[in-house]
């Protein structure tokens, strides 16, 4: 028998995965708790105006989801990873790294706190490919 809770980082790390991918929002934010914080200075080029690149609650994760698909589409990255992640049954930790079999993509570094079995707090922090795609969304604004 599955425990929801003590299986959530593996569900989680995978689940979070194949929704992104598949562009399925509804299944993304089912991942997420309704308090949950969000942080990624993506938020700074997804959602124009915003001074902070902290979200918190549901609706306005959902909103920077629903605009990063719509707007970035598959501009940041194949979304490629190798499988391995790090968890204390609390927190959560993969990467998506620089180089991969097919050459370079954004690399990102995902740190999720668990709560309940659901994201509670979501750190992106961007690596040098990253960096440059940020800059290069943010210049086209």
């Amino acid at each position: 028998m599955t425990d929801p809770i003590n299986d959530a980082p593996r569900h989680v790390f995978e689940r979070w995965h194949d929704t992104i991918r598949a562009r399925d929002l509804d299944g993304l934010m089912a991942l997420y708790a309704e308090d949950a914080v969000l942080e990624t200075p993506l938020i700074l080029v997804t959602l124009p105006g915003r001074s902070r690149g902290i979200l918190t609650g549901k609706h306005e994760i959902r909103a920077f989801f629903e605009a990063g698909l719509k707007r970035l589409g598959a501009n940041l990255g194949r979304w490629w990873r190798t499988g391995v992640y790090f968890t204390n049954g609390r927190q959560l930790v993969w990467e998506y790294p620089r180089d991969t079999p097919d050459g370079d993509q954004t690399d990102l570094v995902e740190v999720i706190d668990l709560a309940g079995g659901l994201i509670a707090h979501h750190r992106v922090y961007w690596g040098w490919v990253g960096f440059q795609a940020l800059t290069a969304a943010a210049r086209r604004e």
